[in-house]
């Protein structure tokens, strides 16, 4: 019940106003506005189905999770880090799976992508080397070569986080890691995406205002600068005579 509410606080409900024919069956309803409204209940089966899938695979690093929307990059990572499973965050090189002379060819027994159509290259491909596909899948998501279907908002940063999270820490549960009745203390929002231009931002501000009483201070203290006691006669130089008539200038052209 709870991980439905934080669906509900995710959007993960929420759809497009297009809508897939085989997306129809994991459709609860159509709003007034024409946003197709995804039946929550189903799309949590479908993370314990993956779950179960992914915990049938012995080695995790034959596991490649894939995202080439940015949004679902940093999901991807942390879903590595906490599940073991391989993480192509990014571009897809074509013929990872296909192209054997390439140094970067992998042959997963698993492939699980955030999204069929911007990562239909990598659905191809797995099409062709016979790798089962977990996918990520709004209700406009094409479903071709894709083997378990998870339904759900595959386009806002919270929802991809979310779903990865989940099925991050159902994974654990059935690998024994983790205990249901103590929970996962790692928090979604580390799964969030982030702008790298915010942090360039906050950390720029301190500076600035640091900086600020500093300045101040320096024009409060000219008499200090000047020798103690407002005094701007400095001492002339040594040899030089500065109530001295200024020397002429040179008759040939001299200024």
């Amino acid at each position: 019940r709870r991980s439905c509410q934080m669906m509900l606080v995710c959007k993960t409900h929420l759809g497009t106003r297009n809508i897939d024919h085989r997306m129809k069956r994991y459709v609860f309803r159509r709003t007034a506005d024409g946003i197709h409204i995804v039946h929550l209940g189903m799309a949590w089966e479908k993370v314990m189905v993956a779950a179960k899938a992914i915990v049938t695979i012995e080695n995790p690093a034959d596991i490649i999770v894939a995202s080439q929307r940015v949004y679902g990059s940093r999901a991807v990572l942390k879903f590595s880090q906490y599940t073991g499973v391989q993480a192509l965050a990014g571009r897809w090189m074509p013929g990872t799976l296909t192209n054997q002379i390439t140094t970067k060819y992998l042959e997963p027994r698993l492939l699980i992508v955030t999204d069929p159509r911007m990562d239909s290259q990598a659905v191809k491909e797995a099409a062709y080397a016979n790798i089962p596909v977990i996918a990520l899948c709004d209700t406009d998501s094409p479903l071709e070569h894709v083997d378990i279907a998870i339904p759900g908002n595959n386009k806002g940063k919270e929802s991809i986080a979310l779903l990865y999270w989940l099925l991050a820490r159902e994974v654990q549960y059935l690998r024994g890691t983790l205990n249901r009745t103590q929970g996962w203390d790692i928090m979604v929002d580390s799964f969030f995406w982030r702008d790298p231009d915010d942090f360039d931002t906050k950390e720029e501000q301190p500076t600035w205002t640091a900086a600020a009483p500093a300045a101040e201070q320096s024009w409060d203290n000219w008499d200090q600068a000047a020798g103690g006691e407002g005094n701007w006669e400095g001492a002339p130089a040594a040899g030089e005579d500065w109530g001295a008539e200024a020397a002429p200038a040179e008759e040939n052209g001299g200024w």
